[in-house]
């Protein structure tokens, strides 16, 4: 596997990665994966790591070989490149030492990662399988990076080549099709692999981790938990925390964006900013909250659908998504029936429908409890690597007729 992003980090892509390497080394396969320093969400090299050139560790039967690469901690179409570039630049001048494998596996959306496995696989001459898991040409476009518009189209040449290449193609949602394919894919390569839950369910007494956390029994809370980054357009809970104090707004998590809200946010009693909590109580704090807010700038569209939504669905909370209506964020929410949609970048509309939840409790228990239900139906660990498993073999037994 070549995934920038792998254990130790928590969020994101990362659990991904590691779940499916760990359940191919639990099955008895010798499972390498070229990986980055661990730096997400946070956008600072995990101190375990700084200074580090090269790693090579075993972690639970996986061989993780680690190459250094630049991390910036605010995003421009500049700095991302120099990040992609040096992921590039490292991993092709100093592949992994290992023997022939199987497979080669990408976890895209890192576009250094993704014409890596190309080369390796073309190499080795195996077959190569990219998982999109977000599409960097678009979210260039759509995300509100400085200088996006020209980095869109440097980014739609790189997934050009890395998709092109592949054997298959698997993409975890179906908005991504179209994409794939406008990218030189043929329609009979792409395969959907949606992700899955990858958290236990939440164990905790909810009065007492509130009561932890210092968020009063009556008091409506409303949770964002995971990357505080451009695409997430956040600044929306922000005005929504400053317009009304009877509302507690906790933005849990890290990013690049997390100090600009900070001052956005300063002197808002009602706002609270925590660090990502631990693996332990992660589902707890968010099984704590009275509403999950899914926030999405209003151009996001077709680029992303974010990995925290199996967790928010887990907790059993119901979830609130400030997101543009014909995304693919919007249709896991209305295909989950665990949540409302609300008109993005759009505070007054957000607190409505905070509002309407909070004098609504049986409506609000009724979205809360059809999370669970629907990760039991179609997002469970199993479903979901078995899906990879049957992607790797596809490949590796010729395309499918």
């Amino acid at each position: 596997m070549v995934s920038t992003n792998y254990a130790p980090e928590h969020a994101g892509i990362g659990p991904y990665a590691t779940q499916i390497a760990e359940h191919w080394a639990a099955s008895g396969h010798d499972t390498h994966v070229l990986a980055g320093m661990p730096h997400y969400p946070a956008w600072s090299v995990d101190p375990a790591y700084t200074g580090a050139w090269r790693r090579v560790e075993d972690r639970n039967g996986v061989t993780v070989h680690r190459r250094r690469h630049t991390v910036p901690p605010r995003q421009t179409a500049a700095r991302r490149a120099l990040f992609e570039g040096t992921i590039l630049l490292h991993g092709a001048v100093a592949p992994p030492r290992m023997s022939r494998p199987d497979a080669v596996l990408a976890q895209m959306p890192s576009l250094a990662g993704g014409v890596l496995a190309a080369r390796l696989a073309h190499r080795w001459k195996v077959p190569y399988v990219p998982v999109v898991q977000d599409l960097m040409g678009a979210a260039a476009a759509q995300s509100g990076i400085r200088g996006g518009d020209r980095a869109a189209s440097l980014a739609a040449r790189a997934e050009s080549f890395a998709l092109r290449r592949a054997t298959l193609v698997g993409v975890i949602h179906e908005t991504f099709v179209a994409k794939v394919e406008a990218l030189g894919v043929a329609p009979g390569r792409i395969r959907l692999v949606p992700n899955w839950s990858h958290v236990e369910s939440p164990t905790g007494d909810r009065a007492a981790t509130r009561a932890r956390l210092g968020w009063a029994p009556g008091q409506t809370v409303v949770l964002h938990s995971g990357n505080m980054g451009l695409k997430q357009g956040l600044d929306v809970l922000v005005e929504s925390a400053r317009r009304d104090p009877a509302v507690r707004f906790v933005l849990m998590g890290d990013g690049n964006q997390r100090a600009h809200l900070e001052e956005l946010g300063a002197g808002v009693p009602n706002l609270d900013f925590l660090p990502p909590a631990e693996d332990g109580q992660f589902m707890d704090v968010l099984a704590a909250a009275d509403v999950l807010a899914v926030t999405q700038r209003a151009s996001v569209l077709d680029m992303s659908v974010p990995s925290k939504l199996t967790s928010y669905f887990a907790a059993g909370r119901p979830v609130l998504a400030s997101v543009a209506a014909e995304g693919g964020t919007a249709q896991e929410v209305r295909r989950s029936g665990a949540g409302v949609l609300v008109v993005p970048e759009d505070p007054e509309a957000l607190l409505k429908e905070v509002r309407r939840l909070a004098d609504d409790p049986a409506h609000a228990g009724a979205l809360g409890e059809a999370g669970p239900r629907h990760v039991a139906a179609h997002l469970t660990r199993e479903a979901g690597l078995a899906r990879i498993d049957a992607l790797i073999e596809e490949a590796m037994g010729g395309l499918r007729t």
